[in-house]
């Protein structure tokens, strides 16, 4: 669910948030790293952030990564800092994402089902074994599917919830 999470807050919603960039991997020192590794991002009021690099020299690197990325974002260098307005999204947009967060969800319970259907193969060849019983198969394979079910609807509120938060003008 935290990996979920995570994929989730670097969707972009008309909210500035350090999340949306951190995960970036800036070109350093002929390096690929994180750009939260390189630089300290914040907020500055509802739709703006700040990028604070901790080596001014890599100023140029973190605005092309920036660029090159897949967020439509433009930041504005002046030599210190980045900045980067949140422009409002679109109604078009907005679905857009939203399509993209069902399909991560989608990917998450497919995931999720995988690993039921592992663990049921090992019990059930555990069971085969005589290393447990007829009835402790059954007893677990039931256990598994309500933990199957818990995390699927855990799965699919945070993706309402990150339905809404896109949703919100």
């Amino acid at each position: 669910m935290e990996a979920l999470k995570k994929e989730l807050n670097t969707i972009r919603t008309g909210h500035a948030s350090p999340a949306l960039i951190e995960h970036l991997k800036v070109e350093y020192a002929g390096v690929p790293t994180s750009l939260i590794q390189i630089a300290g991002i914040s907020t500055s009021g509802a739709n703006t952030l700040v990028i604070q690099p901790w080596d001014r020299s890599s100023l140029h690197s973190i605005e092309k990564a920036i660029l090159k990325s897949d967020l439509g974002l433009n930041p504005i260098n002046d030599g210190n800092v980045l900045r980067i307005n949140i422009p409002p999204l679109s109604e078009e947009r907005r679905q857009e994402l939203v399509r993209v967060v069902r399909g991560r969800l989608e990917k998450e319970r497919v995931i999720i089902r995988n690993f039921r259907r592992e663990t049921m193969d090992e019990m059930r060849k555990a069971e085969k074994n005589k290393e447990i019983s007829q009835d402790e198969l059954k007893r677990d394979l039931d256990l598994l599917q309500k933990l199957t079910d818990k995390y699927i609807a855990l799965a699919d509120q945070v993706g309402k919830d990150k339905e809404v938060e896109i949703e919100q003008v």
